[in-house]
C-alpha cells in the first residue's frame, strides 16, 4: 500500500460549497497538512466562495479565496469513505461503505450576530470540531 492510500480521507460538504465546507477542508489543511486527505463539495454548489469565510481564515493564514464550488459526486464521497456534512441542510445520499457524520454546526444568525462577528463564531466552531476529527483520525491509523 503507497503512503497516499494509507492516508485518511475526509470529504465536507454543506449545500453551495462556498462557506462552511471550504472552510472546513481549509482548517483541516491548517491542521493535518498533508496526514489526511481533504476534498469538500456542495449539493447545490454556488459560483464562489463566501467573501466573509475567506476574510475570516486568511486571519489564521488560511486562503479559501482561490477555491471555486463543485458538485458533490457518489464517487468523491466513495474516495473519502468518511463525509462530514456541514449543518443540516444539505442532504447526501447513503452509500454502501462510506460513513456519514452531521455537525449541527453553530448559527449565531439565530442570535442576531451577524457579519464579520458571525462568520468567526461560525469558523470558531468549525475549527474546534476539526480538530477533534483530526485528533481522531489520526489516532485511528
Amino acid at each position: 500500500m503507497n503512503a497516499a492510500a494509507a492516508r485518511p480521507a475526509v470529504l465536507f460538504v454543506c449545500v453551495k460549497n462556498g462557506g462552511k465546507s471550504q472552510m472546513a477542508a481549509g482548517l483541516m489543511k491548517l491542521e493535518a497538512g498533508d496526514a489526511i486527505t481533504v476534498t469538500s463539495a456542495g449539493t447545490r454548489p454556488g459560483q464562489a466562495v463566501n467573501p466573509l469565510s475567506a476574510e475570516v481564515l486568511a486571519d489564521l493564514g488560511v486562503n479559501i479565496g482561490d477555491e471555486v464550488p463543485r458538485l458533490l459526486t457518489e464517487t468523491d464521497m466513495r474516495k473519502a469513505g468518511l463525509v462530514v456534512v456541514l449543518g443540516t441542510e444539505a442532504q447526501v445520499p447513503a452509500v454502501d461503505g462510506v460513513r456519514v457524520e452531521v455537525w449541527e454546526t453553530d448559527e449565531p444568525g439565530t442570535r442576531g450576530i451577524e457579519g464579520r462577528e458571525r462568520m468567526e463564531l461560525v469558523r470558531d466552531d468549525i475549527h474546534a470540531r476539526v480538530k477533534e476529527l483530526r485528533h481522531r483520525l489520526l489516532a485511528a491509523g
